[in-house]
């Protein structure tokens, strides 16, 4: 059930915190949000978090990701959430399977056992990137959290910026929703943190920039308990994952962790494709067999069947980014993470990483002027310096991701140039023919 706040904008944690601490609202539920708010959590700085959705599993949160040491792992670790990690995660998930349009299998790395107790031999040891669903990030985070922290149902529709009262105030900041069918005004906030992804409401406030489409088309299949139902696509997809790169077009399917495989048919194109292309997407098996006729007739039957046989779900993704490199005038009481400050394609693995870096290293920036006792100015010097700090690093993940799209994903001999690039990173590098 949502909870509503009162109009004062009642702290989701910590509600016996001094009341010198600034008011804080986080907009958004999704991994950079709750990461932050349990990072904040556990310094007692009082927030208020908000998520338009009607609770945690309201909407299907997608498939499987890799956390990274560096950045995912890391905000773990420094919020006391790694061991859990660990218990929840599949380290098994990190093994690949790289092929070729006509089934010729590049790599092949082989099945890895759960708890990463055994890799194949493999020379680089454990996993350093074990996957886990994204269900069981956001269960794992929402569970560190007091309950009652998040308050669901509210749609945020505008953020409203009011002039400070005194000549060396600041602005604050009231919050519009709509909750339960019904107009509401939450606030004022000293600070608002926009985690509310690609349409994000609190980014117009700080840059006019909009997410465009990135030129690829993506359509998502299930395939259910695959173990008992489909033992050649639970054999062939193997306990990772595999990927098919060629000239405008992908395929990456998926092992995920409640036995069943995502597959994601990934294709250039218009951005109207979905509704030009004559695919009817309301039929799941027409949709894939026209998908196969239009797109993969001349591949290997066994790329097909990786469509074919994933007959439970169909979902259409349109793939938007925002321009690489974005950047805005720091405003006192504002900032975003994540997809709000950097929406990227999914092509380098950075999205949900970048997103928990930023929750790090924000958290580190507000908690850091608390206790030098900055005040409100203070905390939005750090909070430039946040954003100065992530605009460069999110720039190179951007950069990264948009290389992989288009200087391998969809080029002719994709596979074969992505293999040379994991071989440059120490990571495959044998031809494997099967």
């Amino acid at each position: 059930m949502s909870t509503q706040p009162t109009l004062a904008g009642t702290t989701g944690t910590s509600n016996n915190a001094s009341s010198t601490h600034p008011k804080i609202a986080i907009i958004g539920a999704g991994p950079g949000g709750l990461t932050l708010a349990r990072l904040l959590h556990l310094q007692d700085v009082p927030f208020t978090l908000y998520d338009r959705e009607g609770g945690p599993a309201e909407r299907n949160q997608g498939g499987t990701l890799d956390l990274h040491p560096g950045s995912g792992q890391l905000a773990l670790k420094v919020a006391g959430l790694y061991e859990e990690f660990t218990k929840r995660a599949r380290f098994e998930g990190d093994c690949l399977k790289l092929v070729t349009a006509n089934g010729t299998v590049l790599l092949d790395e082989g099945n890895k056992q759960q708890g990463g107790q055994e890799y194949s031999g493999d020379p680089r040891g454990p996993p350093e990137r074990p996957e886990i669903d994204r269900c069981q990030l956001r269960e794992m985070l929402l569970n560190s959290l007091k309950e009652g922290s998040v308050y669901w149902g509210h749609k945020l529709c505008k953020v409203q910026a009011h002039p400070p009262v005194t000549d060396d105030g600041n602005e604050t900041y009231t919050l519009h929703f709509t909750y339960s069918g019904e107009d509401i005004i939450q606030g004022p906030f000293d600070i608002v943190i926009g985690a509310d992804g690609a349409r994000s409401n609190v980014r117009p406030l700080l840059s006019t920039e909009k997410p465009f489409y990135s030129g690829i088309s993506m359509v998502e299949l299930w395939a259910l308990d695959v173990d008992n139902r489909n033992p050649w696509l639970s054999k062939y997809v193997g306990s990772g994952s595999v990927f098919m790169y060629d000239q405008g077009r992908a395929i990456f399917a998926q092992r995920n962790g409640n036995g069943s495989i995502r597959v994601y048919v990934c294709v250039q194109q218009p951005e109207s494709w979905f509704d030009d292309c004559g695919i009817d997407w309301n039929s799941s098996a027409k949709a894939r067999e026209q998908l196969v006729d239009g797109y993969f007739s001349d591949c290997a039957d066994d790329i097909k069947r990786l469509i074919l046989d994933s007959c439970d779900e169909v979902v259409l993704r349109r793939l938007d980014m925002l321009p690489i490199g974005i950047t805005w005038e720091h405003r006192g009481g504002l900032t975003l993470l994540g997809d709000a400050a950097h929406l990227m394609t999914p092509f380098a693995g950075e999205g949900v990483n970048s997103a928990m870096h930023d929750a790090l290293e924000l958290a580190d920036a507000i908690i850091h002027a608390l206790k030098l006792g900055r005040g409100l100015d203070g905390i939005s010097e750090e909070i430039a310096l946040y954003e100065k700090v992530m605009f460069t690093r999110s720039q190179e993940k951007a950069q990264e991701t948009w290389n992989s799209l288009s200087g391998a994903c969809f080029v002719k001999d994709g596979a074969e140039t992505f293999l040379k690039m994991l071989a440059s990173k120490g990571r495959g590098g044998t031809l494997v023919q099967r």
